[in-house]
């Protein structure tokens, strides 16, 4: 079993009992994995990207243990260090560890978005969170204008949400 399958059910273990984060995490993954074959994403920041998209929220549990929130502020202070971990005794390379790491401390941060795995993840853990959360119309036209940069993140997006609703 490789490495990234081994990593996929260390996730759901970690998320037992707990349907919802584990399907998000899945989620997350499939539109990040699509999102860079369609932008043509090379193997080595694709194994990164999945990686960083099966652990990106690994810092709820921790946050709600710690603060009693999983505010993403808190995920991404919390998260690292789990991952780390995890991805340690899974064998991973020192290089994507900290890659991963870095990824799940700025999740949240959509500001100075620099780097394509970076992007694609924001882009894709958007996609989910815009349907789970049954984001508004507007909040969903702002997302589009203002996140999404991909030609392959817009084109899912219209495709999940209708025809953009207009570019500012």
């Amino acid at each position: 079993m490789d490495k990234l399958t081994l990593l996929t059910m260390k996730m759901i273990d970690y998320e037992s009992g707990c349907p919802h984060r584990i399907n998000h995490l899945l989620k997350v993954t499939a539109y990040a994995r699509t999102i860079a074959e369609m932008e043509g994403l090379d193997e080595k920041r694709m194994t990164v990207l999945t990686a960083a998209a099966l652990t990106h929220d690994i810092g709820i549990k921790p946050s709600l243990e710690k603060y009693g929130s999983s505010a993403g502020e808190h995920q991404q202070i919390e998260g690292p260090p789990v991952a780390e971990k995890m991805l340690t005794a899974l064998g991973f390379d020192r290089e994507l560890i900290d890659r991963v790491c870095w990824l799940i401390a700025h999740h949240h941060t959509y500001t100075d978005i620099v780097g394509m795995d970076y992007r694609i993840l924001v882009e894709a853990d958007f996609l989910v969170n815009l349907d789970e959360g049954q984001a508004s119309a507007e909040a969903k036209r702002q997302a589009r204008n203002n996140i999404f940069r991909t030609g392959a993140g817009r084109a899912i997006f219209d495709r999940l949400f209708g025809e953009p609703a207009g570019e500012s």
